[in-house]
């Protein structure tokens, strides 16, 4: 019997198809504008226009992947430094007492540390969004999961899963929501009592149903290697700046405007520090952080590998006719009709454009006058965006963070698709039906 592809085949076939699909969708473009007061490029209503180009070559394809990689290159930086800053952690022995306290503190209330883990991940996600941050953590979720008795596919679930859906339900994902009302011209954080109410909800459906799932599939807890009954000073100390260094990234996250590039350095100088208070010295420091980046390489080609995907469709010049062709028919149905289906639609858009801070983008300016000359208002629209673009990056096989976290679980997507698909039908419902309210209260 054959085994099911791994993420690293998956994506290279989506490449291919991507390619194919160049051949076979028509060609077509917007015209885009510079917004000189925000330095950003935005897209011109109602301009889409079929084009004559040239087909993309095998070549051409080819190229697609070493471009994004590149392109990635700043979240690839961070995936390693931060990898490598937990592998050392993890060495020095201080991860393992730190989780040994904390199984100990926690032992017969496996379901609340499970809980715990979903509520701080769906904090994360509506706060900054966290997702990409994720993969590195993995390695460390997935021992202190097993240590409780839970399997990978249960861990991911409540880690990455629930700030998946944290980000889709906020009502201030700067990533996300804060972006889509500013190109829908709407006030940024407006609307925040309704998205909050089913925030809420989706909140304590999610908790739920995660938790009852994870009960009907307990594996045998795992012994830590280490256990003894106190903390070490020196591993306390580790901690101490483990826990500094995570506040000072979220503060600089909201607060600073800070990029990848920011908490890379961060957690450089973490993994450092460590590695000094540990005794390791400065030549065992190293050759573990680079132990460490070993861990993390196929994550990065794997994020780098599904940017590819989005790169031949924009040069293929088919990312335009797709929304054009999503978008349009539309108008032609009732307003609580045309905003769930405008959620749906924004679900399938996001399979050529991963980036939902980009599909923001591309997709408010078209989207913005469809939706006054239908009837529909502009909130509605950016609810749409919201939980149909960013609820999919549990499911879409171009989401490079998601195919990372699987690769590092060693999850086979096929399993996670079964895992997940129930928990996301639910969600998505409570979605359609939050839209489907504001349609009729008139929510603006």
């Amino acid at each position: 019997m054959n085994k099911f592809p791994n993420a690293f085949v998956i994506i290279l076939s989506v490449i291919l198809f991507s390619w194919v699909l160049t051949f076979i969708i028509p060609k077509g473009n917007y015209e885009r504008e510079l917004d000189t007061l925000n330095n950003r490029t935005t897209v011109v209503p109602n301009s889409y226009e079929p084009i004559e180009a040239p087909q993309l070559s095998a070549f051409n394809a080819l190229l697609a992947i070493p471009k994004g990689i590149a392109g990635r290159a700043d979240l690839i930086v961070l995936i390693l430094l931060l990898g490598g800053c937990f592998y050392l952690i993890e060495k020095t022995g201080a991860l393992n007492q730190g989780l040994n306290q904390l199984i100990t503190l926690l032992k017969g209330k496996e379901v609340f540390a499970l809980t715990i883990i979903i509520l701080l991940f769906l904090t994360a996600g509506f706060t900054i969004g966290l997702q990409e941050e994720i993969i590195a953590l993995t390695p460390i979720l997935l021992l202190f999961g097993r240590t409780l008795g839970y399997n990978a596919s249960t861990i991911v679930i409540a880690s990455y899963g629930s700030a998946v859906v944290g980000a889709a339900f906020s009502p201030f994902n700067p990533f996300g929501v804060l972006i889509a009302q500013k190109e829908a011209e709407l006030e940024l954080l407006s609307g925040v009592e309704y998205r909050l109410v089913f925030l809420l909800i989706a909140v304590i459906a999610w908790t739920l149903f995660i938790v009852r799932i994870a009960s009907k599939n307990r594996v045998e807890k795992a012994k830590l290697e280490l256990d003894i009954e106190g903390l070490a000073a020196k591993n306390k100390i580790i901690l101490a700046l483990l826990a500094l260094t995570f506040s000072v990234v979220t503060y600089g996250l909201i607060v600073l405007s800070w990029g990848f590039i920011e908490m890379s350095a961060c957690f450089f100088g973490l993994g450092l520090s460590c590695g000094f208070i540990a005794g390791f010295g400065f030549n065992k420091t190293t050759e573990i952080y680079i132990d460490g980046f070993k861990e993390m390489i196929f994550a990065c080609i794997v994020i780098g590998l599904a940017n590819g995907i989005s790169i031949i469709m924009s040069e293929g010049f088919i990312v335009d006719t797709i929304v054009f062709g999503l978008f349009s028919p539309l108008q032609n149905v009732p307003p609580s009709i045309s905003g769930v289906l405008m959620m749906i639609s924004q679900a399938i858009l996001h399979f050529p454009i991963p980036s939902y801070s980009g599909q923001a983008i591309l997709t408010m300016p078209i989207l913005t006058p469809l939706a006054d000359l239908i009837g529909l208002s502009r909130q509605v629209c950016v609810l749409a965006y919201q939980y149909g673009a960013i609820m999919m990056d549990v499911i879409m096989p171009t989401n490079g963070s998601l195919m990372a976290v699987l690769a590092l679980a060693g999850i086979k997507y096929n399993h996670w698709i079964k895992c997940i698909i129930k928990p996301t039908l639910l969600i998505l419902g409570i979605a359609a039906i939050a839209i489907l309210i504001a349609v009729q209260i008139g929510y603006e």
